[in-house]
């Protein structure tokens, strides 16, 4: 297997630097006259302005250190640099510690936060902040958790055992389950099974079901009730993108604080009242490694069952 060629520059903030590769040269010679040409074409949402600073300020570099704003083109060259951060509201929530060893780190993920960097989310999601704060350049997730979603995620710590340790939530042989708070209906048969298929396209917000072989299947159990409400077990058997949260709007009880299901209602990214309603709750799985049994259980409570009035008033 051929190495990834080293970065020559450091993480900044817990992010590695993007890594680009220029193209070969076709038959009829480079389309590009410099380096700073192609990156104008590669790089369209970038305004060209800002290329040219980032090139004078010597921010992006080749194998060989920064790359001169006058550079000719050079073909099949590794370059790299950081982008320019977005501006994001500090999401005001803690990030618990349930589990640390040399392989894996296990941790409560607030409401709001993200799993990892993506779109106008990126210092402001777990994996930045516990790369920072606990040193752990090399961290990496297992699996995600949507932003809206709490509870249990589980990084990898040593880069050499990732792969192991992805490929069980690949494969589905980590048994997840999940505590949501949505409306009781005294009508509703439980426990039942939902069987459906989902469907998420890329650039479409929300994911919708469809006629078709189920490619989703979800265990729901009522654990308890009060009043109007409902505290239900969900336990996923397969991982199709807002599973959870199609299926309770599909029996009819959408889970409390939900944004996207039934309807969608935007809302600010600096508005952190009435959290989605769903906690990941526990995490089991056979240790590719030492063969043991793992099991691991959140500390976190949902605030609309444990005071709904509160939740409620933001």
């Amino acid at each position: 297997m051929r190495r990834k060629t080293p970065s020559p520059l450091p993480q900044r903030h817990g992010l590695d630097p993007v890594r680009l590769r220029t193209p070969a040269v076709s038959p009829d010679g480079p389309r590009w006259a410099t380096m700073r040409d192609h990156l104008v074409d590669r790089l369209p949402t970038v305004d060209p302005a800002r290329i040219d600073a980032m090139l004078r300020e010597e921010r992006i570099v080749g194998r060989d250190g920064p790359i001169a704003p006058d550079a000719p083109y050079v073909p099949e060259e590794f370059l790299w640099f950081h982008r320019d951060l977005p501006d994001e509201a500090p999401v005001p929530f803690e990030i618990g510690i349930v589990h640390r060893d040399d392989d894996l780190l296990v941790v409560d993920k607030p409401h709001f936060l993200a799993t990892i960097p993506r779109g106008r989310h990126i210092l402001q999601t777990a994996l930045v902040r516990l790369r920072r704060d606990l040193d752990l350049p090399a961290l990496s997730p297992a699996h995600r958790l949507d932003r809206p979603t709490a509870g249990l995620l589980m990084f990898v710590i040593r880069r050499e055992r990732r792969g192991a340790y992805q490929t069980l939530f690949r494969d589905q042989r980590v048994r997840k389950t999940y505590e949501a708070v949505a409306p009781y209906d005294p009508t509703l048969e439980l426990p039942c099974t939902v069987r459906s298929r989902i469907v998420k396209k890329r650039g479409v917000i929300r994911a919708y079901e469809e006629p078709g072989p189920v490619n989703a299947v979800t265990h729901v159990e009522l654990l308890a009730r009060s009043g109007g409400l409902g505290r239900y077990r969900l336990v996923p058997e397969t991982g199709r993108t807002h599973q959870l949260r199609v299926h309770m709007n599909r029996l009819g009880i959408p889970i409390l604080g939900d944004d996207f299901y039934p309807e969608l209602t935007e809302k600010p990214l600096d508005d952190f009242r009435r959290p989605l309603q769903l906690l990941a709750s526990t995490l089991e799985f056979r240790d590719p490694f030492s063969g043991e049994m793992r099991r691991f259980t959140t500390r976190l409570e949902l605030q609309a069952w444990t005071c709904y009035e509160r939740w409620a008033s933001g």
